[in-house]
């Protein structure tokens, strides 16, 4: 990923997009909401600039315009060595600062120490997955490839909710968490983020706009939760997805033969029947059962890669009205 200290701040009010500090080597520019999508509008890229300058005369730049709410709690994870944090410290009420590395920490602390910003800073040493995130109202982290899509998910399973978050990840990553049904790239975690919350790809950021440029090119998304959530049992809706996903192209029919899944679903589904004291055949096998229900949904000869959220809910309905759980 690009480095941290290199990072960017975006305005984080609802349908209203702007880019307020760049990468060396881009200048400033604007992003706004176009209906479904998101236009993007940069100037040419700059001529580049040493490491010693070029990141601190851009969030100079930037703070002008910059729109975070004076109220806003911001959650910011892997500050670096506090470019960002700083500037966001000028806006806010306060920003929680998550970071692993404790030499950067003492360099974060350095940035404010003896400052009137210093009482508005909070920050927190250690593993964010392993930690209990706190109350606050936007994120932004620049997040390596390993820890992306677990923290993608704690973020969305987070109470109480939080307005908006601006992440930078790994090209292929983001493009993952907006594909779409028939697209090469949809999957478990495209359809898994899009029933929790609205996810927008707010612009592109090519490698050679870092200081050194990393192997991989970098993307800019938006994650707006969606409150209230979908009334659906997550870890339900989960098993469901992943059975499907395991295989994208196969029909749900062969996708659901697996002899792992069967003997899943035929002890949860012995559970089930015994919580209700509903007595169970001698001849039962869950296997007729599956398919029964996925002929009866109409999903059988469907396959994972083309069924959009509306089509995983109205399966999940069918199995579970016929008893059947994947939690």
């Amino acid at each position: 990923m690009p480095e941290r200290g290199g990072f960017w701040e975006l305005l984080l009010q609802p349908g209203c997009y702007a880019l307020t500090s760049l990468p060396a080597g881009v200048e400033l520019g604007h992003i706004w909401s176009a209906g479904p999508g998101v236009r993007v509008r940069l100037s040419a890229p700059c001529p580049r600039r040493r490491r010693s300058g070029g990141r601190g005369s851009s969030a100079g730049r930037a703070a002008a315009p910059a729109a975070l709410r004076p109220t806003d709690v911001v959650l910011e994870v892997g500050p670096g060595t506090g470019n960002l944090t700083v500037k966001m410290l000028e806006k806010v009420k306060k920003v929680i600062a998550c970071e692993l590395d404790t030499r950067l920490v003492g360099e974060l602390h350095k940035r404010v120490q003896g400052t009137c910003l210093a009482n508005k800073l909070e920050i927190k040493v250690g593993d964010v997955l392993k930690s209990d995130l706190p109350f606050f109202d936007a994120c932004v982290a620049n997040l390596p490839y390993q820890i992306s899509s677990p923290f993608v998910f704690k973020l969305l399973l987070h109470r109480p909710f939080f307005r908006c978050a601006i992440l930078m990840f790994q090209r292929e990553f983001a493009l993952r968490l907006v594909a779409k049904p028939g697209s090469k790239l949809y999957c478990r975690l495209s359809i898994n983020t899009q029933l929790l919350a609205r996810v927008d790809h707010l612009m592109k950021v090519g490698k050679n706009n870092f200081r050194p440029p990393p192997k991989v090119e970098s993307s800019v998304v938006r994650i707006e939760p969606k409150n209230p959530p979908p009334p659906i049992n997550f870890q339900e809706w989960d098993g469901l997805v992943r059975i499907a996903f395991v295989r994208k192209n196969k029909t749900l029919s062969a996708a659901f033969k697996s002899s792992a899944v069967e003997q899943l679903l035929d002890h949860n589904y012995r559970i089930h029947c015994s919580v209700h004291n509903t007595e169970i055949p001698e001849n039962f096998k869950i296997v007729e059962k599956i398919q029964t229900v996925l002929k009866n949904t109409g999903y059988s000869e469907k396959r994972a890669r083309s069924m959009d959220i509306d089509d995983f809910i109205r399966l999940l309905h069918g199995f579970n009205s016929e008893g059947i759980h994947f939690s």
